[in-house]
Order: structure tokens, then sequence, then C-alpha cells
């Protein structure tokens, strides 16, 4: 992979609050409600699917026949 096609990684201001909701009739942590309001944001997002995209593409080069 070059360097040339790696996405920049989003940069949010400090301070910024995610201002994340629970859902109502389930048990959901903390940590799931931030990650799933952060995976609204579309640079968040896209920044994911890249990463599991290369991750995916370098665990296939690494393993031998």
């Amino acid at each position: 992979m070059k360097f040339k096609d790696i996405l920049k990684s989003p940069i949010f201001p400090l301070g910024h609050r995610w201002g994340l909701e629970k859902r109502k009739k389930q048990y959901e942590s903390d940590v799931t409600a931030l990650v799933r309001k952060m995976l609204e944001n579309e640079s968040i997002q896209a920044d994911q699917r890249f990463a599991w995209e290369r991750w995916r593409a370098e665990d296939r080069l690494t393993k031998r026949p």
C-alpha cells in the first residue's frame, strides 16, 4: 500500500461532545452507545471501513498456502 492511498483520520475539536443516547428498551453500555453514535459520522465511517479493508488485505497476504 502506498502512503498516498492512506486516508487522513478525522480530527474533532477539543472538548467535542457526542451527545450519545442509550437504547431505551434494552441494555446498552456507555461505550457501545458512544461507538454507535461515532459511526453515524461519515468521516469516521470511511476511516473505519478503510482500516477494516486494509486489515483484511494484510491478513490474506500473511497466510501461507
